[in-house]
């Protein structure tokens, strides 16, 4: 029983902090950058295909999962780089959004070491609902169990709506930033038309560089730094990545108007043309009780599937691991 109300506990917080970012932040993290900034599209010159597996609040069985699925390449025919992401959100049984997107971005050299990618995307977001595993209020008997069925009855419609999104990137030398623009139609995911339940314009800088330490031993140091505002969340962080040869380890803090202090840890290996990274996210102090220590387990692979020629108009940039 004690069990049962934990878990409605803290669903009921993660709604009230899915509300109010509105929908899953991947966080720092490079290898999902393109769903925010889509001028990334084909950034890193040859074609990468990209997957990822986040889990949320691991250990407690929350069931609160999501997976990312990505390709992005350069392509000299148009002149910059294309892409396509596909993410799907299972919150707890409960709540599933779907996402599908295309991505273009236009490169251009403004300069001797000035690069400029202009981007754009559009995709389809569906949200769908499932309350057959729902535990309702009046289910719950305080004697310690869980009566069945419900007098109530849960019933919301699917919803699909069209979004949009722009982004830029700057590259000069090692140094590298960009900042994009999300969801600029401010689709109304719920249907009712109310303006509270329209997704906010969500506006994304980033930043890192790529500092060789030793040519000798291939070892590099890449500071990355971010900064987030979604209606009236707003979150940031900055961290580093240490690469050397075909390993890297990267460590990342979080904050956000919540007053949650969050760190994240994490390393990536490449062999070959494949590329894994497992990253792990903790909070350090919360403005909410109910928010757990362990945040989150991210894993996935990249694979780099085929090589460009990489003219002049093409800055490849060497992105943080992570």
């Amino acid at each position: 029983m004690l069990r049962r109300l934990n878990l409605i506990a803290l669903f009921i917080f993660f709604m009230a902090s899915y509300c109010s970012g509105q929908e899953i932040d991947p966080g720092p993290g490079y290898q999902m950058m393109m769903i925010n900034n889509p001028a990334l599209a084909g950034s890193c010159g040859d074609g990468e295909l990209r997957l990822s597996y986040l889990n949320f609040y691991p250990g407690n069985n929350y069931n609160l999962h999501s997976v990312y699925f990505s390709y992005d390449s350069y392509f000299s025919q148009i002149h910059g780089g294309a892409g396509i992401y596909l993410t799907d959100d299972y919150l707890g049984g409960i709540i599933n959004d779907f996402r599908g997107g295309l991505s273009y971005s236009y490169f251009l050299q403004a300069g001797k070491d000035l690069f400029i990618n202009g981007g754009l995307s559009a995709s389809i977001y569906h949200r769908g609902y499932d309350f057959n595993n729902a535990i309702l209020p009046d289910q719950i008997d305080p004697l310690g169990g869980v009566s069945l069925p419900s007098s109530e009855t849960l019933t919301l419609p699917g919803r699909t709506v069209f979004d949009i999104g722009a982004g830029f990137l700057f590259t000069s030398g090692k140094f590298s930033g960009g900042f994009s623009i999300n969801h600029l139609a401010e689709p109304d995911l719920s249907a009712a038309g109310s303006s509270s339940d329209r997704l906010k314009r969500k506006l994304l800088v980033h930043l890192s560089e790529d500092l060789t330490v030793s040519k000798a031993q291939n070892l590099k140091i890449e500071p990355l730094a971010y900064f987030g505002i979604q209606g009236g969340y707003i979150n940031g962080g900055a961290g580093a990545a240490l690469e050397i040869k075909s390993l890297a380890i990267n460590g990342v803090i979080m904050g956000n108007n919540g007053k949650n202090l969050n760190i994240q840890t994490g390393f990536s290996f490449r062999a070959g043309r494949i590329t894994g990274f497992y990253n792990y996210r903790f909070n350090v102090a919360s403005g909410n009780k109910l928010l757990p220590i362990s945040l989150l387990h991210q894993t996935g692979l990249a694979f780099s599937l085929n090589n460009v020629e990489k003219r002049n108009t093409i800055k490849t940039i060497n992105f943080p691991k992570l």
